[in-house]
C-alpha cells in the first residue's frame, strides 16, 4: 500500500492553495476554486472543498515538511508575514523544528536534521 496524497479541506480553495503554493515554494497552473493540487517533493497535497462548510479547527493533525535548512526557511516565512507558534528548535532526538499554521488553523512543522539525516 503507498500513501497517494494528503487532502485538506478548506471553504477557500484558492487562498489555502495560494498559500501551500508559497510556504511551499512551488507554483501550479491550476486556478480551480474547488480542488487544486500543490506538488513538491514526496506526495503530492490537494486543497479541496466537497461542498460542505468547514470548520477551521483542527487539533488531530499534523503537516511536516523536511526542509534542508529550517532556520533559512523560518527567515523566509517571518519575512512573508506568516506568523510563527515556535522558532526553530533542537529537539532531543536531533531534529530541529519550527511550528506554524496554514489560514484554516492547520498546523505545519518544518523541521531539519543534522548531516541531511531523516527520521520518520
Amino acid at each position: 500500500m503507498i500513501l497517494a496524497q494528503i487532502g485538506i479541506k478548506t471553504n477557500d480553495v484558492v487562498k489555502m492553495a495560494q498559500f501551500y503554493k508559497d510556504v511551499l515554494n512551488t507554483t501550479t497552473d491550476c486556478d480551480d476554486t474547488v480542488h487544486q493540487a500543490i506538488q513538491s517533493e514526496g506526495i503530492p497535497l490537494a486543497i479541496y472543498n466537497d461542498g460542505t462548510e468547514k470548520e477551521s479547527v483542527n487539533n488531530n493533525v499534523v503537516i511536516a515538511f523536511t526542509v534542508d535548512d529550517v532556520d533559512k526557511e523560518y527567515d523566509r516565512l517571518v519575512k512573508m508575514n506568516i506568523k510563527i507558534k515556535e522558532a526553530p528548535t533542537t529537539r532531543p532526538w536531533g531534529a530541529r523544528n519550527m511550528i506554524f499554521e496554514d489560514p484554516d488553523g492547520n498546523t505545519i512543522i518544518f523541521r531539519s536534521f543534522p548531516n541531511n539525516e531523516t527520521i520518520g
